[in-house]
């Protein structure tokens, strides 16, 4: 067993979620070829992601049947030996069932699923594991099947260069005009459509408790069509500050591997449970995340993979008429476990 095709052709945080699963199968056997089948918009990441070999980018519209056999015979030229499917949705078990792999596995949760001639049952709606811990189940799953050793990766599953990483907070500095001798927090108020998220003045209590109990800048970021929102979110927190300067936005970089080397830069990340959230967490950066109550979005399925100490998680309560409803969190209740929160995480890494 050399040549591996996996799959996890969905958004940012989906895709990232899936490293620790890549990291099992590379850590327990680095004689793996692994290709990624992956979004345009992803690729960047998957091609500096350390357990990814070579990457196939999928079709961008799945209903594009010319697409389709585009794909499936760049999969088949491949001359794959195995499949894993981290998600299961019909565009994806047409596409391996046509692509003549003799192993393909995935999740045996759709009606679906007889198209994989293996399997493992995953409950996911149940959210009784987190989703990075269902994707290294599969994984396993299929170190088992092919009497592999398992070997356990742990954080960080995505590093960079520390000397990328440097220049990085250089260029940073300059763009932004702020220093380094102050710890950084980035702040996303963004949701890319994907997920519930604070409000404006929720983020800007939020800000302004921080920036009471440490002195820090506060890097908003904003993805696409998101610069007005951290602007006004900027006006608001600004209103009441005496240093204005403590608060800057950061709206522009060239491309997604630049903005994960700006993460990098982060002492604190700080959203709701969106691709840049996971992001953070991949590069073991401390996280907090704010989710809604309801049993497919809860913190648990959504953990982040940073080491569990790293990320600190708030959600509504459970009743069914606010679960979705993040207006409804006391900021002044959270800030009271954020800043021990932020001060454990702090001196940890002076060690």
């Amino acid at each position: 067993m050399q040549k591996l095709l996996v799959i996890r052709n969905d958004k940012l945080g989906d895709f990232v979620l899936a490293f620790p699963a890549l990291a099992l199968l590379k850590k327990s056997n680095p004689s793996l070829k692994i290709t990624a089948l992956v979004p345009q918009y992803t690729a960047p990441l998957a091609e500096i992601c350390p357990y990814i070999d070579d990457i196939i980018i999928d079709a961008s519209n799945k209903e594009d049947k010319a697409a389709f056999k585009q794909v499936l015979a760049q999969i088949k030229n491949a001359h794959f030996e195995a499949v894993i499917s981290f998600v299961s949705t019909w565009y994806n078990a047409k596409l391996t069932s046509q692509s003549g792999i003799n192993y393909r596995l995935a999740p045996a949760t759709k009606l679906f699923q007889f198209l994989y001639n293996h399997r493992l049952a995953q409950r996911r709606s149940r959210s009784e594991k987190p989703e990075f811990v269902y994707n290294m189940d599969l994984a396993r799953k299929f170190l088992c099947d092919h009497d592999m050793p398992i070997s356990e990766p742990s954080p960080p599953y995505l590093s960079l260069s520390p000397s990328a990483v440097v220049k990085q907070k250089e260029m940073l500095c300059q763009q932004l005009g702020i220093t380094d001798k102050k710890k950084w927090v980035f702040v996303h108020s963004g949701s890319g459509g994907s997920a519930n998220n604070l409000s404006l003045q929720q983020y800007a209590e939020l800000i302004k408790g921080l920036l009471t109990q440490f002195d820090c800048y506060v890097v908003l970021t904003a993805g696409p069509n998101e610069s007005e929102k951290a602007t006004e979110l900027a006006n608001l927190v600004r209103s009441d500050l005496i240093d204005k300067s403590a608060v800057v936005i950061y709206d522009k970089n060239a491309g997604l591997v630049d903005f994960t080397h700006s993460l990098a830069c982060a002492d604190l990340f700080i959203a709701g449970s969106t691709g840049p959230l996971h992001l953070s967490a991949a590069l073991n950066v401390p996280t907090i995340g704010f989710y809604p109550s309801r049993l497919s979005a809860i913190p648990r399925r959504w953990q982040p993979i940073n080491d569990t100490q790293r990320h600190l998680a708030f959600c509504p309560p459970s009743d069914k008429a606010v679960q979705m409803d993040l207006s409804v969190i006391s900021i002044s209740s959270c800030l009271e476990k954020i800043v021990p929160f932020v001060e454990n995480c702090w001196k940890e890494n002076e060690k």
